[in-house]
């Protein structure tokens, strides 16, 4: 595998935020699970309800996800639909790619926008139980889509100069 930092450009810095976009959504998930149990253990042992738990294990999942995008984005991972791009020749492949990343970066912008407006209605308002306010409650989001909108226009500029970047095998962690 050729390793994509090496072909788009500021690769190496986008991969490096990538994966602590990553590393922290692991931390999430972890965090995620441990305030499940918690809360379980809580009502079924003690009887104590933990609404802020909710509130809290949401955050982490809703987080979770969206901080796994910009390695996906990266790696070319996180549009795999690809039955139709094997079929085509080389140069047709790379159309399509082309026209993929168009689509995800419209959708990246379009995105990013929406929860721009969102915030800048909601941003003074907090959350119900723990009263985090709402800025820092979608942050996660906002920043992995505007970092996924970063990504694309650093793949299409590299598509755009001539790189391959269908040889990415989805899945495997960068070498």
């Amino acid at each position: 595998m050729v390793n994509e930092t090496a072909r788009v450009p500021g690769g190496k810095v986008l991969a490096t935020i990538s994966r602590a976009c990553l590393n922290l959504g692991i931390f999430l998930l972890a965090l995620m699970s441990i305030l499940i149990v918690a809360q379980v253990a809580g009502r079924n042992l003690f009887d104590l309800g933990m609404p802020w738990a909710d509130e809290l294990s949401r955050f982490c999942g809703v987080a979770l996800v969206f901080l796994g995008v910009p390695l996906l984005a990266l790696r070319g991972s996180h549009v795999a639909v690809d039955m139709v791009p094997t079929m085509l020749p080389p140069a047709g492949r790379h159309v399509c790619a082309l026209i993929v990343e168009i689509m995800v970066l419209a959708f990246g912008a379009i995105f990013v926008w929406s929860v721009y407006a969102f915030l800048s209605r909601a941003w003074k308002f907090a959350t119900p139980t723990l009263g985090i306010p709402n800025w820092v409650y979608y942050a996660p989001a906002a920043i992995a889509l505007a970092l996924l909108t970063i990504i694309t226009v650093a793949r299409i500029a590299a598509l755009l100069r001539g790189a391959d970047l269908s040889h990415d095998e989805p899945g495997v962690p960068p070498s």
